[in-house]
């Protein structure tokens, strides 16, 4: 472990730099060398050492200053840095903790202070790049279970929730803007006789076929939701009444066309939509909307279902 560790030691003084360097290789550890700040930066960006021993005083560019900006810098991610200078006075000191120093030490080096100081700072990133992945996969595990909780777990389309929340904000932008917004509801047609002849996982499969569908008949704009059961729902923002009923024949027509077909199963399935159009159906929010929409589905039906009705 200790021997992949990589440290950059800075000082413009060729034998303190090497008198360092050696203590730091006999302890098993990778070093590389620099002899001012500006060096210091670019074997940073190069190298990605894991800790930095610098010197404070040094032309071109001094600890402090390099100091500064290794820690400023998020690219660099968290690299400790021992800085080292020969003044033992806590202006000094305060300065660089300040700037962002982990530690400091005082010349002349003592072989055994530096070897503990070394591997504290190197148990210190340890924990610290710990904490970061762990950071990083609490962030893509809760991205994870908010992408979940938008999701129907079936068809893989949105849920009933999220449409809820997303349909509200669509007819408050609509409302504000003074555009139009489509509501789609559609049903398939005597589901429930798929199910009882060919059993769930048959009526399963084509739910997940029609939502591939029903998405490939869409924009990417739209939004298109299971709403519960055999129900879905599609929102079709900007859209007025005539566009609407393109969108809406699409869908029933390659509903019509299409065999779902599993194993030995295959059979065709139609659609009912009923559609209602903001701000043409006089509503005052998206739960009005809604309420038209499932009143048009069902004269869809009851005018003998694979047809669209408009309120």
């Amino acid at each position: 472990m200790v021997a992949s560790k990589k440290i950059l030691v800075v000082d413009d003084d060729a034998t303190v730099l090497n008198e360092v360097s050696e203590i730091l290789e006999d302890e098993g550890f990778e070093v590389i060398q620099g002899s001012d700040g500006q060096q210091a930066l670019a074997m940073v960006r190069d190298e990605a050492p894991d800790l930095v021993v610098m010197d404070v005083e040094m032309p071109v560019m001094g600890g402090h200053e390099a100091c500064r900006i290794i820690k400023a810098n998020e690219k660099f991610g968290f690299i400790p840095i021992i800085l080292v200078t020969a003044r033992d006075d806590i202006h000094t000191k305060v300065e660089g903790l300040e700037l962002g120093a982990d530690d400091y030490l005082i010349k002349p080096l003592n072989r055994p202070e530096l070897v503990a100081r070394v591997k504290s700072m190197l148990r210190l990133k340890a924990l610290q790049d710990d904490l970061i992945d762990a950071n990083q996969k609490l962030k893509h595990f809760n991205e994870r279970l908010q992408e979940l909780s938008m999701t129907d777990a079936l068809t893989g389309i949105c849920n009933r929730l999220f449409f809820q929340k997303r349909i509200g904000y669509e007819f408050q932008r609509a409302s504000r803007y003074k555009t139009s917004l489509a509501l789609l509801m559609l049903d398939l047609d005597h589901f429930k006789q798929v199910n009882d002849t060919h059993g769930h996982p048959f009526g399963d499969h084509v739910l997940i076929k029609t939502a591939e569908l029903f998405e490939k008949c869409v924009r990417n704009v739209d939004i298109v939701a299971r709403y519960g059961g055999e129900e879905l729902v599609i929102a079709l923002p900007d859209t007025n009444i005539a566009q609407a009923k393109i969108v809406a024949e699409r869908i029933r027509s390659n509903m019509e066309k299409t065999d779902f077909i599993q194993n030995d199963i295959k059979m065709n399935v139609t659609v009912s939509i009923g559609i209602a159009v903001f701000p043409e159906s006089k509503v005052n929010d998206f739960e009005e909307l809604l309420k038209l929409a499932d009143e048009a589905l069902y004269k869809a039906k009851q005018d003998g279902r694979n047809c669209i009705r408009v309120v």
